[in-house]
């Protein structure tokens, strides 16, 4: 009897696996997908039965098209009319910027307006933010000074220390009568609730959750999150770039230790794309019915005075296009190089394309360094960045392993003249699951400043080297090469 019963358990076990693997190969190759990511996919369906099929319909699947597309609501309602009205009064800026680069450089510029409709636009004064303490510092002053309007987003808003002290600085604009309006992912904003805005919200203020944060239960998008960095100030002043919002980003967590992160202040035109981008997210997010419209008040002309020489175009990617910008912007930048492209990463998982450019450029002559943490907060994604570290270096590619805390920061430096500076990682994650922007600048003084900031941060790492990765355990390959099968869905 119980000989037979073992027999029926091991027949519905043989059963499960091979209803599992003929379904498995199914619901993955149902989506199109890159084949990374559906032969990773596929490894998990079938070593995890049933439990492979719940990863998968909370993290795997698509974004639903009904919500999908309604982030594209917003150029329907008036969105896309305030784009057309900027380009209509600032033609002249945006050809004498065009002029004033170079033939390779406007390729870049032609590839960004295709991909991702971004508009070249001159006359941005850019200061570059390194430390926590002076960003919040610099972010909290111009906050106090806002006369009509705050707009912010943010991947991680924590309800620590910071982010108490952000609420009620906008609480107190929002009691004389500033319009505050606050954009946060919820999965990156953990302990964040209703009940930590109410002082805001009874001000007048507004707090809601991205999009892809609402019914995650029901319409399976765990995988899906608001990674922007953006806050416009009555639409003259922006910030965007790396950092969050929680004191660990300001060096006060014992895990991590000093916070080295790159993150931009921006006065000029581009700040209106900033708000642009910023208008179309909360209307796309909001529960209300009436949207945010292009209006003057939002995107003042910028005072010519006080405007600098930067030419840039902010440039956003995500879920909701398959054609992932920021991820072929970086790859026309790294095949354009002619001398040198450093990269600042706290993750490095590229994928095929990626690991492709960055290979022919070393190989090509190319002084091509990326800079990586010392220490994980993520374990497998950490595991991930240290096998393509290794794989990179076989390449001729300089990897250095940042030492003093930890470096958070996603910049790239291409030859003397052209920088990208956003909220993007180099990995899957950030090149198509993401909701990222980042800011490329066309400017040899921006460069010049980072490029120093780099040479500085070099001087707190180590150079990976043969005998570095010699020392490495068994164990630790073990762990760097499963890691790696799997960093297409991590």
């Amino acid at each position: 009897m119980l000989q037979l019963a073992l027999n029926n358990i091991n027949h519905i076990i043989q059963l499960i696996v091979v209803i599992n693997a003929f379904f498995a190969v199914i619901v993955v190759f149902h989506r199109q997908r890159n084949i990374a990511a559906t032969w990773a996919w596929l490894l998990v369906l079938v070593l995890l039965p049933a439990v492979g099929f719940i990863l998968y319909m909370f993290t795997g699947r698509g974004m639903s098209h009904d919500k999908l597309f309604e982030m594209g609501k917003a150029d329907r309602i008036g969105i896309k009319e305030m784009i057309d009205e900027q380009r209509k009064s600032l033609p002249h800026l945006e050809h004498t910027a065009v002029d004033a680069i170079t033939k390779d450089r406007q390729q870049t510029v032609e590839l960004f307006r295709r991909l991702d409709r971004a508009p070249l636009i001159r006359r941005n004064d850019v200061t570059i933010i390194t430390d926590g303490e002076e960003k919040f510092k610099m972010l909290l002053g111009d906050i106090a000074k806002a006369q009509h309007s705050i707009h912010i987003e943010y991947y991680t808003i924590y309800p620590d220390n910071i982010g108490t002290k952000l609420r009620d600085a906008l609480t107190e604009r929002a009691k004389a009568g500033v319009e505050v309006r606050v954009v946060y992912d919820a999965f990156g904003s953990h302990g964040i609730s209703k009940k930590f805005w109410r002082t805001l919200t009874n001000a007048g203020g507004e707090a809601i959750p991205f999009i892809t944060s609402t019914n995650v239960i029901a319409r399976f998008r765990l995988n899906y999150h608001d990674h922007r960095k953006i806050v416009v100030i009555d639409g003259k002043i922006g910030y965007t770039g790396g950092f969050n919002v929680g004191d660990q980003y300001l060096g006060r967590s014992k895990k991590f230790g000093y916070w080295r992160d790159t993150h931009l202040k921006i006065i000029g035109h581009g700040v209106q794309l900033l708000q642009a981008r910023f208008m179309m997210d909360w209307n796309a997010s909001t529960p209300k019915p009436q949207k945010l419209a292009w209006s003057p008040v939002y995107f003042p002309a910028p005072d010519e005075a006080e405007s600098g020489s930067t030419s840039m175009q902010v440039v956003t990617s995500g879920p909701d296009s398959d054609t992932e910008q920021i991820k072929l912007g970086y790859i026309k930048l790294i095949s354009d190089a002619r001398k040198r492209v450093w990269i600042q990463s706290p993750y490095l998982v590229p994928d095929d394309s990626m690991l492709t450019a960055l290979r022919m450029a070393a190989q090509s002559g190319v002084d091509v360094r990326i800079m990586i943490p010392h220490m994980p907060d993520h374990p497998f994604i950490y595991r991930a960045t240290q096998y393509y570290a290794h794989l990179l270096h076989d390449y001729g590619v300089k990897i250095y392993v940042y030492q003093n805390g930890f470096i958070h920061a996603k910049t790239m430096l291409v030859d003397d003249d052209l920088s990208s500076v956003g909220s993007a990682n180099q990995d899957f994650r950030s090149y198509g699951l993401n909701f990222e922007v980042n800011t490329f600048m066309y400017d040899s003084k921006v460069t010049e400043e980072l490029a120093k900031i780099y040479t500085e941060d070099m001087d707190n790492s180590l150079l990976l080297d043969n005998e570095t990765i010699k020392s490495w355990s068994l164990w630790l390959r073990f762990k760097q090469r499963f890691s790696r099968l799997l960093s297409p869905v991590l």
